[in-house]
């Protein structure tokens, strides 16, 4: 992937709503057509929202429970097959593996990231 040199404006960063949460609920996804894990993640007052992640090469479901993440909320959603995806979870990617965003101090689900 290369790297844009498009600056943007701060306002343009700003609208992006990006929060803590934590997962709750992983399982596999077989009818994805690349490997991903359906996902549930907590962000306190924002609720309960669900997402799929191509997180198989370095996790197993059991490893995500409890696990804090930082996701982007306000993508619309987007149907994935017959699931459907309500936020985006955030990671570093090096080609077909994903490591995850996280937080390196328990935080409270829902904290913006700014």
């Amino acid at each position: 992937m290369e790297h844009s040199n498009q600056l943007i404006k701060w306002d343009d960063f700003a609208k992006i709503e990006i929060r803590v949460g934590t997962i709750i609920h992983a399982e596999i996804f077989p009818e994805a057509r690349k490997p991903s894990y359906k996902l549930k993640i907590d962000f306190g007052p924002y609720g309960i929202k669900k997402t799929s992640a191509q997180l198989t090469k370095l996790y197993i479901p059991v490893e995500l429970i409890g696990k804090q993440v930082v996701a982007v909320l306000n993508f619309p959603s987007k149907q994935i097959g017959h699931f459907h995806s309500e936020c985006l979870i955030l990671g570093a990617m090096n080609h077909d593996e994903v490591t995850l965003l996280t937080t390196d101090m328990p935080t409270e689900n829902g904290l913006l990231i700014g």
